[in-house]
């Protein structure tokens, strides 16, 4: 069974940083390409970064939080981050981790397989 749980969310300055933590069971993490989407309520699920898994390259990003945002993961930890520099306001929402199948990313939330509950990130002006 396939378990990806969240923890790091909270409150934070605008301006400030915030580092959000995903740790993975149940899959093969190494292989795997690993997502951090957002969704506020009433709207849709928002991507905001992916990164490849094995031998596949690729992180793209959100053109929302491309250079203050930071995706990055430890396969030996079966760990995924997201480092959140100087976000705005509107960053304000649940966080999720989603994980699929595949190594190479894709920002389609309907590709991944595997979801966290969320972790909240509210950011304070």
């Amino acid at each position: 069974q396939v378990q990806l749980v969240e923890s790091g969310g909270g409150l934070v300055q605008a301006g400030g940083s915030l580092r959000v933590s995903c740790v993975a069971s149940g899959l093969a993490f190494n292989r795997a390409a690993m997502g951090w989407f957002r969704q506020a309520p009433g709207k849709e699920r928002e991507f905001v970064a992916a990164i490849s898994g094995g031998f596949s390259s690729g992180i793209p990003y959100a053109n929302s939080v491309k250079g203050r945002f930071t995706i990055s993961r430890d396969n030996a930890k079966k760990t995924l981050y997201l480092q959140m520099n100087s976000p705005a306001p509107d960053a304000t929402t649940l966080y999720y981790c989603a994980g699929r199948g595949a190594s190479w990313t894709t920002p389609d939330s309907s590709q991944y397989d595997y979801w966290g509950q969320g972790t909240q990130v509210t950011v304070s002006s």
